[in-house]
């Protein structure tokens, strides 16, 4: 797609939850500038996200950062690639010092000048600020060579994401569930155990080692708590690929016929079809928990040693986030307990109907 020069490039290596979270930046770029951003990301999460939105013309991706530039060949590419962007305001938005260092080297080959570039280093965290009005804020400075871009109204600023599955998602999720024998009537209930601190190389990370660890107990009890509850409902576990062996344990702690536990991982895309079809989600602190508010899914959300107020995921349809657990009072989510959960997860009011999928208003209210 051929893009006027002034296009602005929003640069980010974040993980799943901070490229899900980029979306009201991404948004508020594309109002002030006219014209959708041009992503640079790590990994191909952002491709999938963001494919067929608005706001995104293109995501520019490599695997990893790790090593030096020339010994990386696909962050090389992607680097050279930004020499036809020189023209492009530059919004580098690393928050930590030695990540920013692997951007300033791409900059420099691709021949960026300093007058094209802001970085939101520039601009500190404000204590007990959401992340997501970080970003907002750093998409009000303006490069000096695009001095005269004009700010935006704040009344036109959406401050949370709002990321929705694709009709092919919701085909593939549809067709998915029908293969693992759930009838598309009954309520769905999505379980997301693991973050990606979970595995290692070996295994399971210790749980003392991992402060958004629940017990493989606990995530059993809690799904035996939903279908006691809920007994016409299907559970699934979700997680990738290599977390499936994790996956399996919980199920067979369980030992419940209507808990699913898919072996072979769920792909980013069909995981937000699934997101959209659900009545609800519990979930750690991880990535996950935030495509699932942006998708306008119920969710509850287990917090460890974090400030829930600088990352409580965020709903642009008003879709029920419910917070358990974080700094000051919680620091590790295995002080939490399973009828805490389960009452959170039952007391979440229903999907705002106006996002419900097609051939699902019936389950929300019989679920309701």
């Amino acid at each position: 797609m051929a893009l006027p020069v002034a296009s602005p490039v929003v640069i980010r290596f974040g993980r799943l939850g901070d490229t899900v979270l980029l979306a009201p930046l991404l948004r508020k770029l594309h109002q002030r500038y006219g014209t959708p951003c041009r992503l640079v990301s790590l990994g191909e999460c952002a491709r999938t996200l963001y494919q067929g939105s608005a706001d995104v013309a293109q995501v520019h991706w490599f695997a990893s950062q790790h090593g030096w530039l020339w010994t990386n060949p696909r962050r090389l590419a992607v680097a050279l690639a930004l020499r036809s962007m020189r023209e492009a305001p530059f919004y580098i938005c690393e928050p930590d010092v030695r990540t920013r260092t692997k951007v300033r080297p791409m900059l420099a080959l691709a021949g960026i000048a300093a007058e094209h570039c802001v970085f939101i280093e520039d601009i500190p965290l404000g204590e007990g600020e959401h992340w997501a009005d970080w970003l907002l804020r750093f998409a009000d400075l303006t490069p000096a060579a695009f001095a005269a871009t004009p700010a935006l109204d704040a009344s036109r600023q959406l401050r949370a994401p709002s990321i929705r599955a694709t009709p092919d998602e919701l085909a593939e999720a549809r067709a998915w569930l029908a293969a693992q024998g759930v009838d598309a009537a009954q309520p769905l209930v999505l379980l997301q155990p693991a973050n990606k601190r979970t595995m290692r190389w070996n295994g399971v990370r210790a749980a003392d080692d991992d402060d958004k660890s629940w017990p493989v107990s606990r995530w059993a009890k809690l799904a035996s708590a939903i279908l006691q509850w809920q007994p016409d409902a299907h559970v699934l576990l979700c997680g990738c690929a290599a977390e499936a062996g994790y996956l399996a344990s919980i199920r067979a702690e369980a030992g419940l016929p209507r808990l699913l536990a898919p072996t072979g991982g769920l792909p980013l895309g069909l995981l937000r079809g699934l997101m959209e079809l659900a009545h609800s989600m519990v979930s750690v602190d991880t990535g996950p928990a935030h495509l699932a508010a942006a998708t306008g899914c119920p969710l509850v959300v287990l917090f460890g040693h974090r400030w829930p107020s600088m990352w409580v995921p965020r709903s642009a349809s008003g879709s029920a986030v419910t917070v358990l657990g974080g700094l000051p009072h919680t620091p590790r989510v295995d002080q939490i307990g399973v009828e805490e959960v389960a009452q959170a997860w039952w007391r979440l009011p229903p999907r705002p109907v106006d996002i419900v999928p097609a051939a699902m208003g019936e389950r929300r209210a019989r679920v309701a």
